[in-house]
């Protein structure tokens, strides 16, 4: 199997150029297939002619050779060459296959060595196909994967997208094969985003005291600066908000960023943190990490939060249990009692209402007066007390009438 140098060694470089990885990988690769071929095709020949050693005896003192100058390759047993005559066709065959294996191998471990060191890193991915609910980013080099708890819940991804995402990890999977977990819901992605953003976070000019996130909903990020003159909240938020609307489109567009200045003040850094409601007045119980906040009636919602979320974050940033009351303004408070009595006055008179049947509610009779009743009664008398009324007239004469006709008949 004699090779011609300039050729053996053309290759060699070829590949190992090609697939990035270090051309003693390569050779090892080649060594590996030739035993492999030799083992496949001549192994169970020389099994049977030498009895008294073991099968895997033998095989331990079995090596392959590679001459660097010629890239002649010859199989030594014991430092005896034993390579077969006419190492043939099938040989060459599982050679190639074995060889195509350990290279793939060998550039599955470089590429695995490259993404080790950029953990906790974001990059530029495009999506490229689906696995169920999982997502498989093109990433560069290699392939990562983006699994369903690392998704954001709100956001639709289509084929060819491209997205930032978070490097997290890189684990084994159930074949063993090595995978670039990507992440979308991370907070060290927003983190990052900024500091890409703003080059004060970069530089350390503007510092990033901590950052809560429900992801795909709101964002609380407490930043300070130990430089006196500079604002770090403005910094973030840049010339017309476009550094924040920057990381915001990064995000979807959906997610809502809170820039807070960071207070060493607990009371003053609880009511930033839960902007961006405004608050009456603080009940701290610092022991405890405890507070009870009270705001008006209209800014009840805002400090909340839709499902929550607003005081969840406030609590998570400050690290204090955030309880919130509302506060009634006194104003409000007489018209609410003079509401109540209202409304106690209707529900006693509702009381006096008689039901009969189904459904029907009928009001009492009102109460006649003295005098309407008595002159009910003498028209009732007047009635009673009067004469039959006489015949008319004209009955009288039809009458009389009648009684001539029957006497003259007769």
């Amino acid at each position: 199997m004699a090779v011609i140098k300039s050729e053996f060694f053309l290759a060699l470089n070829q590949v190992a150029t090609e697939r990035g990885i270090s051309p003693q990988d390569v050779v090892e690769s080649i060594k590996a297939a030739v035993l492999a071929a030799y083992k496949k095709d001549y192994m169970h020949i020389e099994a049977h002619e030498v009895e008294a050693k073991a099968e895997d005896e033998t095989e331990s003192n079995l090596e392959v050779k590679i001459n660097e100058d010629s890239g002649e390759m010859h199989i030594l047993q014991e430092g005896k060459d034993i390579t077969p005559p006419g190492f043939g066709r099938i040989a060459a065959q599982t050679a190639r296959q074995v060889i195509l294996q350990q290279i793939r191998e060998a550039e599955k471990k470089t590429i695995v060595k490259h993404y080790a060191g950029q953990v906790g890193t974001i990059i530029k991915g495009r999506i490229i196909r689906f696995e169920g609910r999982n997502v498989l980013f093109d990433i560069g080099k290699a392939e990562g994967l983006l699994p369903v708890e690392e998704q954001i819940r709100s956001e639709n991804y289509r084929l060819n997208e491209t997205l930032t995402v978070f490097i997290k990890e890189i684990r084994e999977d159930h074949y063993g094969n090595s995978r670039i977990i990507l992440s979308r819901t991370q907070n060290e992605l927003v983190q990052l985003l900024f500091a890409k953003e703003v080059p004060e976070i970069a530089s350390g000019t503007v510092k990033v005291f901590k950052l809560i996130r429900e992801p795909g909903e709101r964002t609380k990020i407490a930043v300070f600066s130990d430089q006196t003159g500079v604002d770090p909240v403005g910094a973030c938020v840049g010339q017309k908000g476009v550094r924040v609307k920057a990381v915001t489109d990064e995000l979807g567009g959906n997610e809502k960023i809170d820039i807070i200045q960071y207070n060493e003040d607990d009371s003053l850094f609880i009511r930033e943190a839960l902007s961006p409601a405004t608050i009456h007045s603080l009940k701290l119980d610092n022991k405890n990490k405890h507070v009870q906040v009270l705001v008006e009636e209209s800014q009840a919602p805002l400090a909340i939060g839709k499902g929550g979320v607003n005081v969840n974050l406030a609590s998570r940033l400050t690290g204090y249990e955030i309880d919130i009351v509302q506060h009634e303004v006194e104003g409000k408070k007489a018209d609410a009692k003079t509401e109540e009595k209202a409304e106690e006055k209707t529900e006693e008179k509702a009381k006096t209402v008689k039901v009969k049947g189904k459904g029907k509610v009928e009001e009492p009779e009102p109460a006649q007066s003295d005098e309407a009743s008595e002159k009910e009664k003498l028209k009732e008398e007047a009635v009673d007390s009067a004469p039959e009324e006489a015949p008319s007239t004209e009955e009288v004469t039809a009458e009389s009438a009648n009684e001539d006709k029957h006497e003259e008949q007769k």
